[in-house]
């Protein structure tokens, strides 16, 4: 007979019920929370469990990961969606979460959940060290500011090099103040150097990673929104299309719909946050940063100046459009391509080059090609050999699935950005140096 168990996990230990097709529990336990003792219980039940239901939290991956290596079908289930289903329960106790879990596995009403790689884990765990060290560095200025400013000590605009050497300025003769600020500013020099060190480890697994790489052309990405992308998706094959990552990281709006009511809220804000907030200085540097021949800066600005100027939630369809363009960059079979699609000339003049007799040339052959042999690069030069071969054999025809995606603005070569001022410390700026196609 067919049977489910869920698992409610603690930090110490975690409580499993078995309940059979009909609903009827079978065993309940309560075991501790490690893979090698769950593993062990299961063994001894003897019977094999058609699923296993795991809620995701913080142990939830480790111990994933342990029990499908042992050959137990082990699902991970979303948190939102369990805690819908156990919002009529008037009584909750790990032991019942337990047996909640159960049922959502044999009914099968449940959403699985993605387990990242041991690789995107760590990517994600360095991230979050270094923003913690960002936010205590920044803690201990302000302090301090704060500190001196209440005796009438203003330190005023610095910059990293120069903080120390104004507050020791400001100190001089104030014995208590000078204890104060020695000490913090020792915290602060040591906060420094880790941070450098994390920015330093971040850009090793940037130029290692070629989608990190990859999406380091597009303007406005540098290592660190590249990396959180990257991180984040995991598994670009787990989507059915781009546009389904805009959803997944909540991006896309709330509808409400019941009867003659309907309406739109805002965005869901569901998902990975650091995500999100990637995303979102991505889009305000394009949309802030003067950028020549941009068609996504173009469409985001039309998008802004229907809602209003002092709405500054238009910058999030802009996030949302180059989530789905970059996760499509991702996939192993993606050309790249950043378009800014020159050849789209005005039908008036391509019919006015047909009628004088000229030969027809694809046009993106020529928009490429120069009259000098020289074309921009686009990823390197076999990328861009590629393109030119591919573009000129183009035709209307083509679907939507071959087409190529949305222009991302102005782009930089594969590495750039990485310099020693610190991770996105500058925009994007477009590289001008040109490839010979022979």
């Amino acid at each position: 007979m067919k049977q489910y168990a869920g698992i409610d996990v603690s930090l110490e230990y975690s409580s499993v019920c078995v309940v059979d097709v009909d609903g009827r529990i079978v065993r309940e336990a309560k075991i501790l929370s490690e893979p090698d003792a769950l593993i062990a219980w299961f063994g001894a039940h003897g019977v094999t469990m058609e699923r296993i239901g795991l809620e995701a939290g913080p142990l939830s991956q480790w111990l994933h990961a342990g029990m499908v290596k042992a050959g137990l079908c082990v699902e991970l289930i979303e948190t939102r969606h369990v805690r819908a289903a156990f919002k009529t329960m008037p009584v909750k106790t790990d032991k019942k979460d337990a047996r909640g879990i159960a049922q959502l596995m044999r009914l099968g009403w449940f959403r699985p959940v993605h387990c990242k790689s041991l690789a995107a884990q760590e990517v994600r765990a360095l991230l979050t060290a270094r923003k913690l060290i960002q936010g205590k560095l920044h803690d201990i200025e302000m302090s301090l500011r704060g500190i001196l400013r209440g005796f009438g000590l203003k330190v005023g605009a610095t910059t990293r090099r120069t903080y120390a050497g104004r507050i020791r300025e400001l100190i001089a003769g104030h014995p208590t103040l000078e204890a104060i600020a020695t000490a913090l500013l020792k915290v602060r020099e040591a906060l420094v150097h880790e941070f450098a060190g994390f920015e330093r480890k971040l850009r090793a697994i940037a130029r290692e990673d070629d989608n990190a790489r990859r999406l380091m052309t597009t303007l406005g990405v540098g290592v660190l929104v590249a990396l959180t992308f990257v991180a984040a998706v995991d598994a670009p094959e787990r989507f059915r299309s781009s546009r389904a990552v805009g959803p997944h990281f909540g991006l896309t709006p709330k509808k409400y719909q019941s009867g003659e009511t309907d309406h739109s809220g805002r965005i869901s804000k569901i998902g990975d946050g650091s995500v999100r907030t990637a995303l979102y200085e991505a889009a305000n540097v394009i949309l802030t940063r003067p950028v020549k021949g941009s068609d996504l800066k173009g469409w985001a600005l039309a998008v802004a100046k229907r809602a209003g100027p002092k709405r500054r939630a238009w910058r999030w369809p802009a996030s949302w459009r180059w989530c789905c363009i970059a996760c499509s960059r991702t996939e192993p079979t993606s050309l790249l391509i950043r378009e800014r699609q020159p050849w789209r000339l005005d039908r008036r003049r391509r019919r006015d080059r047909l009628s004088d007799g000229h030969s027809h040339q694809p046009s993106a052959a020529r928009s490429l090609r120069r009259d000098d042999g020289w074309v921009r690069p686009l990823c390197d030069q076999q990328h861009a050999v590629t393109a030119l071969l591919r573009l000129a054999n183009r035709s209307s025809a083509d679907t939507i699935e071959q087409r190529q995606s949305s222009d991302c603005g102005q782009k930089q070569a594969l590495g750039e950005g990485l310099s020693s001022q610190g991770i996105d410390a500058k925009p994007v700026t477009e590289d001008r140096i040109m490839y010979r196609v022979e």
